[in-house]
């Protein structure tokens, strides 16, 4: 797992911020950092849920932020995500959208399973039976089990997401999740093709708020040299 350097993580926000820079989601966080957690509050939560939150991930919530600048609208504070008003709420364990964090996560590919949808032409010929169909379908689509192992981190727009697994072999990874707009779930990739830790992913994206103009690009790589 890629270390994060916190200092220079700060510096270059405070950079970012004050440029003003235009990046996807930055109009929502403003390169803002919420205050880290202290170490007692995240031990809590680790023991709460039976679980060892991964190393880079935990080291960003208790020495960098607790969520704000990120990836698309920013990292979700621990405990929290967005709901249907773009509201920051908290989350339960088995709540029906957030599964039970200490069973192992279940999948290691690409999952979209779209047998169990109707056909579109049953809406014309029985729209209460495509209703029935589909009311069956969504409730094993979006079944809580398909992400257990995983808490919620990031609204990436639309009511898609991104998870990181904390239980099981791919616990450290982040996942994508476009059961919204039905693409299922799937790994997140670093350039180099690997599957994304937390940190990796968090640095790629803040690489690229660098990539231009050239001053800015040579800045920030000397700031990570």
């Amino acid at each position: 797992m890629t270390a994060l350097d916190s200092a220079n993580i700060l510096q270059a926000m405070q950079r970012l911020h004050s440029e003003r820079t235009a990046v996807f989601g930055a109009d929502r966080h403003g390169f803002r950092l919420n205050r880290p957690l202290p170490e007692s509050q995240v031990a809590d939560f680790e023991g709460q849920h039976g679980i060892l939150l991964p190393s880079d991930y935990r080291q960003f919530i208790t020495a960098i932020g607790n969520g704000g600048a990120g990836p698309y609208y920013g990292i979700f504070p621990l405990g929290r995500m967005d709901d249907t008003s773009s509201d920051l709420q908290p989350w339960s364990a088995g709540d029906g959208f957030v599964g039970r964090l200490s069973s192992p996560f279940p999948l290691r590919g690409a999952w979209n399973d779209l047998g169990g949808k109707p056909p579109a032409p049953l809406l014309d010929a029985d729209d209460e039976e495509y209703e029935r169909r589909f009311d069956l379908f969504e409730e094993s689509y979006w079944n809580s089990d398909h992400v257990s192992g995983a808490i919620p981190i990031c609204h990436m727009g639309c009511a898609l997401r991104v998870w990181l697994v904390v239980s099981g072999e791919e616990a450290g990874h982040v996942w994508r999740d476009g059961r919204a707009d039905y693409t299922g779930l799937s790994p997140i990739c670093t350039r180099d093709g690997s599957k994304a830790a937390f940190g990796a992913w968090y640095m790629e994206w803040l690489e690229d708020c660098f990539r231009a103009p050239p001053d800015r690009r040579s800045w920030f790589e000397n700031l990570f040299q």
